[in-house]
């Protein structure tokens, strides 16, 4: 193996990512004063939350009534029951002080004509613990929400002094022998050189998976790298049977249409030109929790009352707003609509389908964003030195189905969460333990191994095979039949990598080997998804299954861990879902039938 040039930097913490959460924890641990990177393999302010449109949810009560323990008991039934009570609570009791600070920080939320945050309705957010009107929670910047609070998390990250590696992609972590971790390998895409970073604490906030699949949201770059690195390096990741179908991406491109359009009053219409929803959920019609309008729109779809040549999609109606609401609250949707769906919406609707879109399972993490794991029959285990945020987190707040506008929420609670715990447990400037010689060799030998790979398929090849796969096998509704085949399947994909062909040797602005990397990352995810969903015989949040269409408590109330080896073998375990609260503000929800 020739000889690769490392340069090595210490830090107290580094973050891998710079999405809201990357950049929420690197600007917060920064002003606490710890010397703080950000690692990220695109601009900071092309990271996906630049994509987030409709808003970020909190009890400000800014546009009417609301309470944060209104947005617990939504968030609690929006999971499913599934999610952690103890994360939840804390979530939507900082969800107040979190986006106070942000607007201090200079984000410039949408106001009110007396100067407060503007508020949205969202999907499965309501008054009185679900017996009042649904609540006005969603703290919007027109509908380029998560454009606004990226650049502010941005700017505010320069300004307290965190050091940026712009264009590096994060490779490996390396771990000790202790199974503490000690920083992480990276690559400089423009020099194709290695750099070490060593830290107290390393950060990922790398973002969802959701490009595992055919048609998604998700950008390019959602390749769930720092799942991928858990994965080799023999950790387990949580509740990756759950995966969110946003009901409304446009048909063809997948572009997203936020749900902020239905907060505004948009229609979901049949070829009937029937407003389908009040036969599913008659008390909130089109703004029902995500994973219950994408089953919706596809039983009527399957039923045929699709729309266009092949029936196979639904519209979105907007033509009733009226211009002015359409110009002041959702330009920036008239403006997808028309590039990418050659729609005029104050004309016509737009055509939609239902798109993978979010990832409720990653890296399991407790309310302080620490990486937990199952070990010697403790299932809160903290893995020393490493932390996980955001999508890429599985802190379990969303349980099985999130609800709209509450992952940016997750983005900036966690993210200062991670920066307020480091400020408590890491010493600024502090000693680190030494790392063996040979930390870095599996890493090293990994690079090389597909730097040089010689197979006889292409990484677009594979790729494509896994993301139709994923796609027909692992959708919305799904039967054991369809999953066992999809499982067959992926576990062929997956063993094919050892076949695949990179045909750029070098290592400046190698996108072969970057996108061999990335697609790797995915396999590993991929195949914890679809096989994780063929073990859980129920039907919960966006977990649907035909042949076991009830959710079953007394069996299925806990999460799922699910470990990969690099030669494909899947291991599967459990944790128990936390069935209790952090104080005595709120009660804990038991759980009942979840219907709107």
């Amino acid at each position: 193996m020739p000889a690769y040039k490392i340069h090595e930097h210490s830090f107290d913490m580094v973050v891998v990512g710079a999405g809201g959460a990357g950049l929420r924890a690197t600007f917060g641990l920064a002003q606490k004063g710890l010397k703080t990177a950000c690692i990220t393999k695109v601009f900071p302010t092309r990271s996906h939350t630049v994509a987030a449109q409709g808003g970020v949810a909190a009890a400000l009560a800014n546009m009417g009534e609301d309470d944060w323990r209104y947005h617990y008991f939504d968030t609690i039934k929006g999971s499913d029951w599934l999610g952690d009570q103890d994360a939840i609570e804390y979530m939507c009791k900082e969800a107040i002080p979190a986006i106070v600070e942000l607007e201090h920080y200079g984000v410039p939320f949408s106001r009110t004509d007396d100067g407060r945050i503007y508020q949205r309705p969202f999907g499965g957010m309501t008054t009185r613990y679900g017996e009042g009107p649904p609540a006005q929670r969603t703290c919007a910047a027109a509908d380029r929400t998560g454009h606004a609070i990226l650049h502010t998390l941005y700017q505010q990250s320069l300004a307290h002094d965190a050091q940026f590696f712009i264009e590096y992609f994060a490779l490996d972590l390396i771990m000790d022998a202790d199974g503490s971790c000690r920083g992480v390998l990276a690559l400089d895409l423009s020099t194709g050189e290695l750099h070490l970073f060593k830290a107290q604490g390393t950060v990922l906030a790398t973002g969802g998976y959701g490009r595992a699949y055919f048609s998604a949201t998700s950008a390019h770059t959602c390749t769930g790298d720092g799942g991928g690195m858990v994965l080799r390096a023999g950790l387990s990741l949580q509740d990756m049977e759950f995966v969110q179908f946003h009901p409304t991406g446009i048909y063809g491109a997948g572009c997203l249409i936020t749900e902020g359009v239905r907060g505004e009053g948009g229609i979901l219409r049949n070829s009937n030109g029937e407003r389908f929803m009040e036969r599913y959920a008659p008390s909130v019609k089109d703004l029902a929790p995500r994973d219950m309008v994408s089953r919706s729109m596809t039983i009527e779809i399957r039923e045929g009352r699709g729309v266009g040549e092949h029936k196979d999609h639904i519209l979105l109606d907007l033509t009733h707003l009226g211009p002015e609401v359409i110009h002041e609250k959702l330009p920036g949707i008239a403006e997808s609509a028309r590039i990418f769906a050659g729609v005029d919406v104050e004309k016509e609707p737009i055509p939609v389908i239902p798109t993978v879109h979010y990832n409720m399972g990653g890296i399991p993490t407790n309310y302080h964003g620490e990486v937990v794991q199952l070990k010697n029959g403790n299932p809160d285990e903290v893995v020393p030195g490493l932390y996980a945020i955001g999508e890429a987190a599985c802190v379990s707040v969303h349980g099985a189905n999130r609800l709209g506008s509450n992952s940016l929420l997750d983005l900036v609670v966690f993210g200062r969460a991670v920066a307020n715990r480091a400020a408590e447990t890491v010493k600024a400037d502090g000693a680190q333990a030494r790392l063996a010689g040979d930390a870095c060799d599996e890493a090293i030998a990994r690079l090389d191994k597909l730097r040089n790979a010689n197979g006889d398929t292409p990484t677009a090849v594979i790729r494509d095979k896994m993301q139709r796969t994923m796609q027909a096998d692992a959708a919305v509704f799904r039967t054991g039949e369809t999953l066992a085949d999809g499982v067959r399947k992926i576990r062929e994909i997956h063993a094919s990598f050892a076949d695949v062909k990179v045909s750029d040797r070098s290592l400046v602005w190698n996108s072969d080997l970057v996108e061999t990397y990335e697609l790797s990352n995915l396999l590993g995810q991929a195949l914890a998804t679809i096989v994780s969903a063929e073990n859980r015989t129920e039907s919960r949040g966006a977990h649907a299954r035909e042949d076991f269409p009830e959710r079953d408590d007394a069996q299925w109330q806990k999460h799922t861990l699910c470990s990969v080896a690099e030669d494909g073998t899947t291991h599967i375990d459990y944790r128990p879902v936390h069935m209790y609260t952090l104080t005595d503000d709120v009660e804990v929800v038991p759980p009942k039938k979840r219907v709107y």
